[in-house]
């Protein structure tokens, strides 16, 4: 049996979000799975997320809820393609079938149609759903976190702040979960660059809930944005307690606190934190924030002159098997990091047809539609800088650097474009590439002011056009 702390059947009605199910136990599952989705952490008491969609299928197989927390989970984690992965898709097929023979809640059928449509790659229209069901249901945290994470997925930075700040005042404090709501609330202040009020809403969320990892995480973004180096070094070294036992975003959180050393140009420590906590928990766990966050530090470091070639080796046994998945770009563009560090030419042209082909006719999967005008010049940019071609690297990312933001993730990730544009017009030939080159980091050092990455690549560019 489930924890009694969990809600059932009454106590869901009683919030106002009833569920169709007789079974107690499925309703405390549900809250169970949500609860963990939040706390970006596998419970083990509870059997973690995989023991839970099992006991979740055992306690009714025909909970339509149970069905839309346990796919949908899978499908945000953007780890596998319907396209691809019939497991998959059948259980997209398996959710809306059920939906269609019960009589269930308007609420819940808006679920199962949100679902299917993320599923078919459609993320605005899923928000669009998402956000009708929270104007009727504010306290339905699970379309609020599904939400969140497409909007994500899609850079919409101003959606995921106002998407929090809407249902706020109608959740009390003594609400389940009520505080990380706030957290949630602080990450989209900190992605609309009020990072002083991020910072403000995160502390006061760690100082009642110190093990919310996504608070940390808001944090340790503010003082990367705000080139704040040691204080973020202190502060990740200082909670680091709190925040490892959340074990799904805790390899996330090193990834930050490993950017404070690449930025301070204390490449050896950030190597210790990517050997011994990212790529380690990447090979375990296959995730995909695990897999972006190590191709990304790798790259990084590659860039700063770093030579970590036999590590790429490695990582691209774990980007491999997600050549073809084309799910999101974000995701796309940080495997062919892999496959270019690894010189593994033939993967990353197929990884660019494929992308290419999917363009011609994406549908109504976003991704699919901003591959030829975003995913593509991306990766052609990437290949050129690859095999020293600066000056093309440069006209294929000038183009499209302010559009970036459309392919997802956060500011702090999208970093390692600018500053792959900045290292390409610093080694073109062409003397206006150069000047630009000088230019963006003057812009860069008016965005974070002090920031040592900066001052070493202005040096650095000074020396090599004197």
């Amino acid at each position: 049996m489930i924890a009694s702390s969990f809600r059932d059947c009454k106590a869901w009605s009683a919030e106002n979000l009833p569920m169709s199910t007789s079974s107690n136990e499925a309703c405390k599952l549900y809250d169970a799975i949500l609860t963990q989705f939040v706390k970006w952490k596998n419970d083990e008491t509870l059997g973690g997320f995989e023991g839970c969609f099992t006991a979740i299928q055992a306690a009714d197989p025909n909970f339509v809820m149970g069905h839309v927390i346990s796919t949908g989970l899978n499908l945000v984690s953007t780890s596998s393609s319907t396209r691809l992965d019939e497991r998959l898709a059948s259980a997209v097929r398996r959710t809306v079938e059920l939906a269609n023979s019960q009589d269930i809640s308007p609420r819940e059928r808006l679920h199962v149609k949100a679902m299917e449509l993320f599923s078919h790659g459609n993320y605005p229209k899923a928000c669009e759903i998402w956000e009708d069901i929270l104007v009727e249901h504010p306290t339905d945290l699970l379309a609020l976190k599904f939400a969140q994470d497409a909007y994500f997925y899609m850079g919409a930075q101003l959606q995921l702040r106002d998407s929090v700040a809407r249902v706020l005042p109608y959740w009390k404090p003594d609400m389940p979960l009520y505080s990380y709501l706030k957290g949630m609330y602080s990450f989209g202040l900190l992605e609309s660059r009020l990072y002083d009020q991020a910072e403000k809403v995160a502390m006061e969320v760690l100082a009642v809930v110190p093990d919310d990892a996504w608070s940390v995480h808001s944090v340790a973004h503010v003082y990367e944005m705000t080139a704040k180096v040691d204080k973020g070094l202190k502060f990740m070294k200082s909670t680091e307690k709190d925040w490892q036992v959340s074990d799904v975003l805790a390899s996330h959180n090193y990834w930050h606190w490993a950017l404070y050393f690449i930025e301070k140009g204390d490449y050896e420590a950030a190597l210790q934190i990517f050997d011994s906590q990212v790529f380690r928990r990447c090979k375990a766990t296959g995730s995909m924030l695990d897999t972006v966050d190590a191709s990304s530090m790798l790259y990084r470091l590659e860039m700063e002159g770093v030579c970590v070639k036999d590590r790429w080796r490695e990582l691209l046994q774990v980007t491999q098997p997600h050549t073809d998945d084309h799910v999101t770009l974000f995701n796309d563009v940080h495997f062919l990091m892999a496959s270019l560090g690894a010189k593994e030419s033939r993967i990353s042209q197929r990884m660019l047809e494929g992308l290419q082909e999917l363009a011609k006719e994406p549908g109504v999967n976003l991704q699919h539609q901003m591959g030829g005008t975003i995913g593509v010049p991306m990766f052609q940019a990437m290949m050129e800088y690859d095999q020293g071609n600066y000056n093309h690297a440069v006209d294929l990312l000038m183009p499209i650097r302010y559009r970036l933001v459309n392919m997802g993730g956060s500011d702090a990730q999208r970093d390692v474009f600018n500053q792959l544009l900045i290292h390409a017009a610093m080694k073109s030939e062409d003397k206006h590439h150069q000047k630009l080159g000088r230019c963006l980091l003057v812009e860069r050092e008016a965005m974070r002011p002090n920031s040592p990455l900066t001052d070493r690549l202005m040096q650095k560019a000074l020396a090599l056009h004197i």
